[in-house]
């Protein structure tokens, strides 16, 4: 694969997601999320950025003794080096959810720093697995003796148990702490399902077009997902697209009976036809 063009991005995309989770490959499934926004998006070109990565790093970790050592090699080339850093001017920048602009701009947010780190340590036979944290995103690298959590927003930092109950602490204001749930690592799935739902959250106000184009992928990953295909049927009755709107909220209904909101629902699919009707 090179450049692809973003007609195909979408077909390529829902390939790579109907695959079992260990065979897809997280990064070209990251860079086919941004093809369809940069046109000719050459994924083989930002593949290979990434193995040139992995060799500077493998060069720091040569005479690594233990995975400190690695993780210090990693934390050298990424965030010292190649200059690697969270966005923290403008964090709802969506370049920092789109793989590439986050490798060509050595900047993101906590998911997309952690998605090269994971690719990164996979090619210098590193195992390394995402986390999804409330409010945040960090790795960890498994071991009998307890598990290293690594922060790639904070320049890799390392953490252990103790340090990702302060940060989800200091993050909800108090309002959370730490459950064991929470250091689980996440599927290949769950970190595209978590990416595309960072670009609906930028464009749900903003682009009512993007928002749709971000959900349509969220349910080809996850397609009974029940939210997003309510979500979707308001998004394509605010863009337009009536008659596809109702079907889809007459399927959420059907699948979410006891849901609290079906009266309002019930009333907007009520709304819609009224429009549709005056349009004709």
């Amino acid at each position: 694969m090179s450049s692809v063009p973003s007609s195909n991005a979408r077909s390529q995309f829902a390939e790579m997601v109907s695959r079992e989770d260990a065979e897809i490959n997280l990064a070209e499934a990251a860079l086919l999320i941004a093809a369809e926004e940069y046109p000719r998006l050459d994924i083989e070109l930002y593949l290979a950025r990434l193995d040139h990565f992995a060799d500077l790093a493998r060069q720091r970790a040569a005479a690594s003794r233990d995975p400190f050592d690695v993780i210090t090699a990693m934390k050298g080339t990424l965030f010292e080096e190649l200059g690697f850093r969270g966005n923290r001017e403008n964090y709802y920048d969506p370049r920092n959810s789109y793989l590439n602009e986050v490798i060509d701009r050595r900047t993101g947010i906590p998911i997309t720093l952690t998605v090269v780190y994971i690719e990164v340590s996979k090619r210098i036979g590193f195992q390394v697995k995402g986390v999804g944290l409330p409010f945040h995103f960090i790795a960890k690298h498994e071991m009998e003796g307890g598990d290293l959590f690594i922060d790639p927003f904070n320049a890799g930092r390392l953490l252990d148990s103790a340090g990702c109950d302060a940060l989800i602490t200091k993050m909800s204001d108090g309002k959370l702490e730490l459950r064991i749930e929470h250091l689980e690592a996440v599927t290949n799935k769950q970190i595209l399902t978590r990416m595309l739902s960072n670009l609906l959250g930028v464009y749900s106000s903003s682009d009512r077009r993007r928002a749709l184009a971000a959900i349509d992928r969220i349910l080809l990953i996850n397609p009974a997902s029940v939210p997003h295909i309510r979500d979707r049927g308001l998004l394509l009755a605010a863009v337009g697209d009536r008659t596809a709107a109702i079907l889809e909220l007459e399927r959420y209904l059907a699948l979410a009976a006891d849901a609290t909101d079906v009266d309002t629902i019930r009333e907007q699919i009520r709304s819609i036809r009224r429009s549709h009707a005056r349009l004709n």
